[in-house]
């Protein structure tokens, strides 16, 4: 059965809506897990381990977050090619992507397992929760080949409109890893390693159902010709793929720094801290989606040149992060304590969950628009104002919780957010401005010469 969708035809709608449900649910089942993860850590092994798991959570970001960048951005050059009909140049660029995806693999995973320890000293870990940090990292950094190799595989699915694939993927390794995280650690008690254990295996197998159906499709199936002329078509990947990481990673450095500031306030502020920001990961998720879904239906109609197609989809994925905004912002705004209490078990937690989940709700929009905005500028393959505003996030992150944190206390964390949300938002609003105005203008003038004639 044919799963890829043409973006390039029929209503924008219909088609975003029709590859956003597959993918909404990926997403929130990879959230899912997560979030069981943690609260199978939390209450089956206390509030310190919940602590050491999302202590290495800035530092997973910074290392997935970079191979997730550049996945995407091959993506977008993928799916070009696709939306442009030109099968030949997407099957030199699938092939390249291949060769550099085993090349990040090698050296990420060798990389992050070695500076590790050095990672987790620079971040002021608390001596109760390094040596669990340290066992849960060795494990999933030193498995990271199969959370690439899916990151890469599932960006490609997705370039060519398949969403249904990651969904099966997804929950099939959901239901894995729930089931060996509660075998592991409530069975044979083996601690936070036995959750790293389960992510890995969970990762694998997501992996190969991925690359499965890769193998089915016909017209992406390759042949030694299509590995020629590597040096220009690395250098086309790298151009859009490493501004779109290296963004993910400086965002990553700016979450470092405030967990940083926050261990130095001791493990009570780093669980109600990793307890906030898989909060904020799983309310923010839906909008995240439309981010994706924007950045495949972009990248297909910009590779055709059908640039009010473009704006169409803007209106229906920024409808979208709308709705999700209501929903997700005003449970953080109204529920903060139910939900503190879900996670935690400590009072002192609580309360200071109590602070962050209100403040953030409030302006959630921003972060929801930000990345449809982001996404759409990312899929016209623009990749370097949105690195800029990468940048801009980090200088806010870092200057507001240096300044505020001794000042007002745990509450400096939601401002940190907000201000760097507030100042991405702005510069790629703007990046989407000066890139798509112009070729809609371009495009209305040419069709009214043609109707003149």
């Amino acid at each position: 059965m044919k799963r890829e969708i043409d973006f390039t035809q029929g209503s924008p709608r219909k088609l975003i809506l029709a590859f956003y449900w597959p993918l909404l649910m990926t997403s929130m089942l990879q959230q899912f897990y997560n979030f069981a993860d943690t609260w199978i850590v939390g209450k089956g092994l206390g509030d310190n381990a919940l602590a050491a798991v999302g202590n290495m959570g800035s530092l997973f970001f910074l290392i997935v977050g970079f191979s997730f960048g550049l996945a995407n951005g091959f993506g977008v050059l993928v799916a070009q090619s696709y939306g442009a009909k030109d099968m030949k140049r997407l099957r030199n660029r699938l092939a390249g992507v291949i060769e550099l995806g085993i090349i990040l693999a090698v050296v990420l995973s060798v990389s992050s397992v070695i500076f590790l320890p050095h990672a987790l000293l620079l971040l002021q870990t608390d001596e109760l929760i390094i040596g669990d940090s340290l066992k849960y990292g060795y494990i999933v950094f030193g498995g990271l080949s199969a959370g690439i190799c899916y990151n890469i595989s599932a960006s490609i699915l997705r370039s060519l409109g398949d969403s249904r694939t990651p969904l099966k993927a997804i929950i099939i390794s959901s239901i894995l890893n729930l089931g060996l995280d509660s075998f592991f650690i409530f069975v044979l008690h083996t601690g936070v390693e036995g959750a790293a254990i389960a992510t890995l295996c969970s990762q694998v197998v997501s992996s190969f159902i991925c690359i499965g159906r890769l193998r089915k499709i016909d017209f992406i199936k390759l042949s030694r010709e299509d590995f020629g002329n590597e040096r220009m078509i690395f250098a086309e990947l790298l151009g859009n793929g490493l501004p779109m990481a290296f963004m993910n990673s400086i965002t990553a450095v700016g979450c470092m720094v405030v967990q940083y500031f926050v261990n130095g306030y001791g493990v009570v502020y780093t669980a109600a801290y990793a307890a906030c920001s898989k909060y904020l990961n799983l309310f923010m998720n839906p909008a995240t989606t439309a981010g994706n879904a924007m950045s495949a239906y972009t990248s297909q109609n910009y590779g055709a040149h059908k640039f009010e197609r473009i704006r169409d989809g803007l209106y229906v994925c920024l409808g979208i992060s709308t709705i999700t905004y209501l929903i997700f912002g005003s449970l953080m705004v109204i529920k903060p304590q139910f939900l503190a209490g879900i996670l935690l078990s400590g009072q002192d937690q609580i309360a200071l969950v109590c602070q962050f989940l209100p403040r953030c709700g409030i302006m959630m929009i921003c972060v929801d628009s930000l990345f449809v905005i982001r996404s759409a500028v990312q899929g016209m393959g623009k990749p370097m104002l949105p690195m800029v505003s990468g940048i801009l996030e980090m200088i806010l992150r870092i200057s507001v919780i240096s300044f505020f944190i001794g000042r007002i206390g745990f509450a400096a964390t939601a401002y940190a957010e907000i201000s760097a949300w507030i100042g991405a938002l702005l510069i790629n609003a703007f990046a989407l401005y000066i890139e798509l105005r112009p070729k809609l203008m371009h495009n209305n003038v040419y069709f009214s010469k043609i109707k003149s004639v």
